[in-house]
């Protein structure tokens, strides 16, 4: 069964001359006893963002290239259960903390707390069953423009981390082709907070394309280096005469080979404060589209796809391989728990976390 519910412009020009936006709502299986759906938000141009209440996955973007041909932006897949077979993270909501945490603890207060141990010794993007395979409460958002609220309580304890966690996540799709995602959480325990969203993009539409060719722009002069095991040394080093200079424009395939695994890195933005700013740009010149990163974090995780194995294939049935993907993860820095000297993590009663990222697509001829 599927529901429409169509929003009604302010402008009525655009009523007559666009598509109506809308948001639709289909029944996608279901998971812990747990309904699940898909949610299709549409904006006045047609551009189409799907997204499930499990794991808050955005399964596809989908939008025309310079010559009008439409396809999907972002990797994702028709089936639930293909998710439930735990993909690397496609278009999910990670957290309790998104990335890596070393030797899976870390200590606050007088108490260590033990986490999963889900990559090698690290605990990794919540743990074994963190926010990208539980079922979100949804709700349509009252709102002038496609928007999808979900929420969920994070139990005190649950994968090991303390304090009830009370989450909630609005997507919203804009006129102008800006996927804004709005976070907002609260506990009544101090306890590590880093959510971001684990979208892989391909902005030919196509994973037969690699990613090499894109070119990307982060305004970031600093990242953290990392041990073997991708966790932070603790230094912030400046990108200047390293590969992982990304301050100008250059294609993402130019110096990867001098990164040994590919990137996965998080780049230290240059942003001075917490308001909602321009952090990086990606542009593919076969489609002509160009991905704009606007956030509130102070820090960028850029991965290459580097564990892609083809295990997986995409909605046009091509398999997922190394390199077809990337990922721009806006966020605070892995293992802050651990590293004194990065921004904090840690969410205190009476505080409220709130982060803001938005993803702004366009296209030139």
């Amino acid at each position: 069964m599927i529901a429409t519910i169509a929003f009604a412009s302010c402008n009525q020009q655009q009523k007559e001359s666009t598509t109506a936006m809308s948001i639709t709502q289909k029944e996608w299986g279901e998971v812990d006893g747990k309904k699940v759906y898909l949610y299709t938000l549409t904006n006045k141009d047609g551009d189409e963002v799907t997204i499930s209440n499990y794991g808050g996955t955005i399964t596809s973007w989908t939008s025309p290239d310079k010559n009008g041909n439409k396809s999907s932006i972002i990797i994702g897949f028709d089936s639930l259960g293909t998710y439930l077979q735990h993909p690397p993270y496609f278009g999910a909501l990670v957290g309790r903390y998104g990335n890596r945490i070393a030797k899976a603890q870390f200590k606050l207060g007088d108490s260590v707390y033990h986490l999963a141990a889900n990559n090698g010794v690290n605990s990794l993007h919540g743990g074994l069953k963190g926010f990208d395979k539980v079922v979100w409460d949804a709700t349509i958002a009252d709102s002038t423009q496609p928007s999808l609220t979900l929420k969920y309580v994070s139990k005190d304890g649950e994968e090991g981390y303390p304090g009830n966690l009370d989450v909630t996540v609005v997507y919203t799709l804009s006129d102008d082709d800006g996927l804004k995602i709005d976070y907002t959480a609260t506990t009544d325990k101090p306890t590590p907070v880093n959510l971001t969203n684990h979208s892989y993009f391909n902005l030919t539409g196509s994973v037969s394309n690699t990613i090499l060719d894109h070119k990307l722009q982060i305004d970031a002069d600093n990242y953290t280096p990392v041990d073997t095991t991708l966790i932070p040394t603790g230094e912030i080093k400046a990108v200047k005469g390293t590969p992982f200079d990304f301050t100008t424009a250059k294609k993402i395939g130019q110096d990867i080979g001098a990164v040994p695994g590919g990137y996965d890195h998080n780049f230290v933005l240059n942003k001075k404060d917490t308001s909602l700013q321009k952090v990086a740009t990606l542009s593919d010149s076969a489609s002509g589209r160009q991905l704009e990163v606007y956030t509130t974090e102070p820090g960028l995780q850029f991965y290459t796809g580097n564990f892609l194995d083809g295990q997986f294939t995409n909605h046009d049935g091509n398999p997922l391989n190394v390199h077809t993907a990337l990922c721009m993860e806006t966020q605070h820095f892995p293992d802050s728990p651990n590293q004194p000297s990065f921004p904090s993590t840690i969410l205190q009663p009476g505080q409220t976390y709130h982060t803001v990222t938005e993803y702004k697509l366009s296209v030139s001829k």
